[in-house]
């Protein structure tokens, strides 16, 4: 069973029925897609060195822009304990960069889904999925930690990056669309992303 849906349970159902078979990612399964980002940005100008050593991990990046070529992959894998993971590769095409925002995901004992970010991994934070009224997927974060290497560091309020990611199924367009953002409670946005993308193969 997918983790999404072991997570979510009877708001499975409620999803759209597009989103539905987009999360619906077993061991040995791949959803692939592509599409456009209609509009990427960052936070503080001060933050793109920090941005740009992050590129290292295959997590955040410096680079910001409009109508960016993006190309996303989620493979179901079972990992070394035996739990379900789904990877996430996200890449983004900008015109003299390549960059990447990659993840490794699997269900906590809690119900949270576990979001590790890097490769390696740099940082963790806890996801809540749910299904609004409209069938769309909603996913915030909860408690985040740096990672550095075997040690994690739990993070404070203040220094925290709050995560919201709304996805929807757009019928008109045949296409799903995304946003992400990422913000600060001092800082405000850090991070920000909105596009679509159409499935190779649904």
């Amino acid at each position: 069973m997918s983790i999404y849906k072991e997570m979510l349970g009877e708001q499975f159902h409620r999803l759209h029925p597009m989103l539905k078979s987009r999360y619906t990612i077993s061991p040995h399964t791949t959803f692939k897609a592509t599409g456009v980002m209609t509009k990427i940005k960052g936070g503080p100008r001060w933050l793109s060195p920090f941005f740009l050593l992050a590129t290292r991990w295959k997590f955040l990046f410096p680079e910001q822009g409009k109508n960016i070529p993006f190309r996303i992959v989620n493979k179901g894998q079972i990992g070394p304990n035996g739990e379900q993971q789904v990877v996430w590769e996200r890449t983004f095409f900008f015109p003299k960069k390549t960059r990447y925002f990659n993840a490794l995901m699997s269900l906590d004992p809690n119900g949270l889904v576990k979001d590790y970010l890097g490769e390696p991994s740099l940082f963790y934070s806890e996801l809540f999925f749910l299904v609004t009224e409209e069938g769309s997927m909603q996913i915030e974060s909860r408690k985040q930690r740096l990672v550095i290497g075997k040690l994690e560091v739990s993070l404070p309020k203040l220094l925290k990056g709050n995560v919201l990611v709304i996805e929807n199924y757009l019928e008109k367009l045949n296409a799903f669309s995304i946003h992400v953002l990422i913000t600060n409670p001092i800082l405000g946005t850090l991070f920000e992303y909105e596009g679509v993308f159409q499935a190779d193969d649904l």
